[in-house]
């Protein structure tokens, strides 16, 4: 079958941890791969199925499988009669739980929100130094480039969108779905907050650059504990932020 050498090719090259992987993994890493490195961002457009199949050198069968696997872990959306599309967060069940208790400008409220996201951001880094594949460490680099361009070019939107890329990749490289949809129900409430403070460049978006890159080289170089260190300092390096800017704006 078209598919053999693709499984063939990955399992005596890029990843050696494992004997045998089947097609449709192989190939759900090659279509975040393509996503990655074509830079496209929610709600894009992803070629059809039959295209991927013919990129990729394999058959449409596992292309489909591969795609039902991205779909339920939330990184590509189905659309009946339109195509495949990179998932947003439009019509996700997130937030529904805790959208009427959170209360933005409560500095209590931010504070147990980045105790939670500590909590889950820890341990999805840790699990994903040892679990990311080539093309989720890929995805993760990309994100933490991105936000370098962003801040270096002053340009907030990209550094934002970026920043929130960077923590989804390295969530869904701990390769456990139920953290990955706690990481993004828990930045959706953020954003909330993050309305409130200023939205522009300065120094914590410089030291957020360099926390990226500790956060990608350790999960690369597959250190977990470094990873889960290096994620907490950036949390709580973040929370201080927030709650200088919030104190600020609130009370003078």
């Amino acid at each position: 079958m078209k598919d053999t050498p693709v499984v063939a090719a990955e399992v005596n090259g890029a990843d050696e941890r494992r004997d045998y992987r089947p097609g449709y993994e192989v190939v759900a890493e090659r279509i975040l791969e393509f996503i990655a490195e074509s830079r496209l961002l929610p709600g894009d457009r992803i070629p059809t199925e039959k295209d991927l199949a013919l990129q990729l050198g394999t058959s449409r069968g596992v292309v489909r499988d591969a795609v039902k696997i991205l779909s339920a872990l939330g990184r590509v959306r189905v659309h009946k009669g339109r195509g495949l599309f990179v998932a947003d967060e439009d019509g996700m069940l997130i937030t529904s739980r805790w959208a009427g208790f959170f209360r933005p400008v409560d500095l209590d409220h931010v504070l147990m929100l980045f105790e939670f996201r500590g909590v889950q951001e820890t341990v999805a880094a840790k699990l994903a130094a040892t679990r990311a594949t080539p093309a989720e460490l890929r995805t993760i680099e990309v994100a933490m480039q991105q936000c370098r361009h962003g801040y270096v070019h002053g340009e907030v939107d990209v550094f934002n969108q970026a920043d929130d890329d960077f923590h989804a990749a390295v969530a869904a490289a701990s390769h456990n779905p139920f953290l990955g949809s706690a990481v993004r129900e828990a930045r959706q409430l953020q954003r909330q907050s993050s309305a409130i403070v200023h939205d522009t460049i300065g120094e914590g978006t410089a030291a957020a650059v360099e926390e990226h890159e500790t956060i990608y080289r350790a999960i690369r170089d597959g250190r977990p504990d470094e990873a889960a260190a290096a994620t907490a300092v950036h949390l709580d390096r973040t929370l201080e932020d927030y709650r200088r800017e919030i104190q600020r704006r609130l009370f003078g």
